[in-house]
């Protein structure tokens, strides 16, 4: 038997991660699994036009390994479509939530919504007692005196708030990808750079500018500054990039696995008159960035 929490859980920020605590306490005290009921894709990528300008804060393995490091026993990965959507609550809970989780009974936060009629929490309580199943409410979590949520984040994300995300999120924002070969322009100013493309191409990038970074690759930890943007002072309609200078390291890492930990955000991108001019910032961000 399992008590069950359903919803996407993208970022899994401090608000999913008092459900999941709740979530799992609750089992912990049933003698039973804590499992979570996720979707893939976002709903918003299936039922939404303009899903297309939707980013998320976590991959799907991302997710997966949050919720895990939480406790969690069981995630189930619930495969999202147009026909899916269609189904009742009470659908929802007895064929998803009890016959194919094993639930007993269900968690939901003050403010979900379950199934194609959108019942709130009272309507998913009376529900659920209708086909089997026990419910429990959280109550809802703020930072500062602002409700935690996903959106919120994207959108201190997109405003470079980096610092204010993380707080929302209760760890740094981090992009994932693989090393590739770029202009190589950095390295002849003295500042070479690990260029990223990413793994999940739904991943949010932070606006444009300068960061403060932590650094995972060749599983070492190290510090450094990524340039997000379009580099303007090298030309006009250059694709955005993510490049990373990352301190007192030197190594020829194309083709292997990097994370960035976005830290605090340094300086608009902003366009120089000559590469000299460029060199003399980059040489002020990186003592800004903790460098030498």
């Amino acid at each position: 038997m399992a008590v069950v929490s359903t919803g996407f859980f993208d970022g899994v920020h401090i608000g999913h991660r008092h459900v999941i605590s709740a979530l799992v306490a609750e089992a912990r005290r049933r003698g039973e699994e804590a499992t979570v009921v996720s979707f893939w894709p976002h709903p918003r990528n299936v039922l939404q036009d303009e899903a297309r300008n939707l980013r998320l804060l976590t991959s799907l393995d991302e997710k997966k390994q949050l919720l895990t490091s939480l406790g969690v026993d069981n995630i189930h990965i619930v495969r999202f479509t147009r026909e899916f959507s269609r189904m009742t609550t009470r659908e929802y809970l007895s064929g998803v939530v009890r016959d194919t989780c094993g639930g007993s009974a269900v968690l939901i936060g003050y403010d979900n919504r379950i199934g194609s009629d959108l019942l709130d929490a009272e309507g998913i309580k009376k529900a659920a007692e209708e086909v089997g199943l026990d419910t429990i409410v959280t109550d809802c979590l703020s930072s500062g005196t602002v409700a935690v949520s996903s959106t919120k984040i994207r959108e201190a994300l997109a405003a470079g708030e980096v610092e204010r995300a993380s707080s929302m999120l209760g760890y740094r924002y981090s992009l994932h990808g693989v090393v590739v070969a770029g202009n190589k322009l950095g390295r002849t100013i003295g500042f070479p750079t690990a260029n990223m493309q990413l793994y999940e191409p739904l991943k949010l990038i932070p606006a444009n500018g300068v960061y403060e970074v932590e650094v995972e690759t060749l599983d070492r930890r190290l510090k450094g500054m990524c340039n997000v943007g379009v580099r303007p002072t090298v030309g006009s309609g250059n694709a955005r990039t993510v490049e990373t200078n990352i301190f007192g390291f030197d190594e020829d890492i194309y083709g292997l696995d990097i994370r960035i930990k976005f830290v605090r955000k340094i300086r608009d991108e902003v366009s120089f008159p000559s590469l000299e001019a460029l060199k003399a910032q980059l040489v002020k961000d990186r003592i800004a960035a903790g460098g030498v």
